[in-house]
């Protein structure tokens, strides 16, 4: 029997759903309890209040808003909230049985109420809840990093085919106008609308910095030179005396890795004492994106084709960075490596809205973070699931926070 295409619809975000849930339960298939209840940073909530925030954030949009259903949920319901308690105040949780048995009460009323959801106003929704979980993959694997590095034994570098030809070059951006953003139906709020943006010439690095070019830095002093640093970073590296990047690894079998775990401020000053600058996010997306035949851009760095393990590092295929050379196949029409996947890179912009912004599918999503206060992130990490994964895709976090997987690359050329 063929689906019609109403059904065709239900059934592939079934699937979408229920990979999601699978990787999600997966990321948490070993953890102790103490670690589903700790707080290991103070930017982050612990593992479990991500798992109790993803159902409650299911139930409410699917089943509240949409089925009109209510059910009940372990703890109060300001708890789970986004923007209910302080993180600080998220520790008090239920065992995990009590928290998987949450996911599965509400994920099995959402996925009976979608054999009859009217998906033509509705899909946009689903498709956000889906990249929402993915987001909280991401965070809960942060954390987890973030609470287990350093106390088991390192490991080795992932076996990738070597390159012989592998140099760090500048990559040169022609000058021009091209189409920043998206509105397919995976595109957030952040991402819209679609715009023409101009852009003088300018080059930007062919692959993120590695290891072994961020060594130089550390061998050099550059932690202890203030003149590579703002006057606000210069006082977050007097508050907190770090002297290498959060997930530091020694040894020349990590040179071609990119660097990982730096703050906003660490990769400004690396910039600094190479001479360049940060790209801009709308530098970034063109060196990802545009193509000189093409008036609109493509979503992702090698075309339309969906994310592929032989196209870039993601979805914990690999389940750690990759050298920067490892994906000859995920390279931009003009050049650029390891642009999806592998690390988030930071970029010099704020995050803001782009000219006509409407937030969806409420204003705290996106909207409450322009405020100047946070730095725009791109790219996409080893971690981040498929849904999330896209050249427009924007990521946003205060430049002192250094404890996701996150790198950068350069460039140079007038700032834009």
């Amino acid at each position: 029997m063929r689906l019609n295409a109403t059904d065709s619809k239900q059934e592939t975000l079934r699937q979408a759903l229920l990979d999601c849930r699978q990787k999600t339960l997966t990321l948490v298939s070993d953890i102790t309890p103490s670690e589903l209840c700790q707080q290991s940073h103070p930017d982050f909530s612990p593992v479990g209040w991500h798992l109790g925030h993803i159902a409650f954030t299911e139930g409410l949009w699917i089943l509240e808003h949409c089925a009109g259903i209510q059910l009940p949920a372990p703890v109060s319901r300001q708890f789970w909230a986004a923007d209910g308690l302080p993180k600080s105040q998220r520790q008090a949780l239920p065992p995990l049985p009590i928290l998987q048995d949450y996911l599965d009460t509400i994920r099995q009323s959402v996925l009976n109420y979608l054999e009859t959801a009217p998906l033509e106003q509705q899909e946009r929704l689903w498709w956000w809840l889906l990249q929402h979980e993915s987001q909280h993959n991401e965070t809960i694997a942060i954390v987890l990093a973030m609470l287990r590095w350093g106390k088991s034994p390192q490991r080795p570098p992932t076996k990738t085919q070597t390159s012989d030809t592998f140099s760090p070059t500048l990559i040169t951006i022609p000058s021009g106008e091209f189409q920043m953003g998206q509105d397919n139906l995976l595109a957030q709020d952040n991402e819209r609308p679609p715009h023409r943006v101009y852009l003088d010439t300018y080059q930007i690095d062919s692959h993120p910095v590695t290891c072994q070019q961020y060594r130089q830095f550390i061998t050099a002093g550059g932690y202890h030179e203030p003149k590579y640093w703002s006057d606000a970073g210069w006082q977050w590296l007097q508050q907190n005396p770090v002297t290498k990047p959060y997930y530091w690894r020694e040894g020349a079998d990590w040179d071609d890795y990119p660097v990982c775990g730096v703050s906003w401020y660490e990769a400004e000053a690396y910039a600094r004492f190479v001479g360049k600058r940060l790209p801009s996010e709308a530098e970034w997306e063109k060196a990802a994106t545009w193509h000189p035949s093409q008036s609109h851009p493509a979503p992702y760095p090698w075309g339309t084709d969906s994310p592929h393990p032989q196209r870039c590092n993601f979805d914990t295929h690999l389940r750690d960075t990759t050298p920067v050379y490892a994906y000859p196949d995920g390279r931009s029409p003009l050049g650029c490596w390891d642009m999806l996947g592998n690390v988030w890179e930071w970029t010099d912009s704020w995050f803001a809205g782009y000219p006509g912004f409407e937030f969806y599918p409420y204003r705290g999503y996106s909207e409450v973070y322009f405020d100047q206060q946070h730095r725009v992130m791109r790219g996409g990490s080893w971690i981040t699931r498929p849904w999330g994964l896209r050249s427009s895709f924007r990521n946003w976090y205060h430049p002192w926070v250094r404890q996701m997987f996150v790198g950068f690359r350069c460039a140079i050329g007038r700032a834009c």
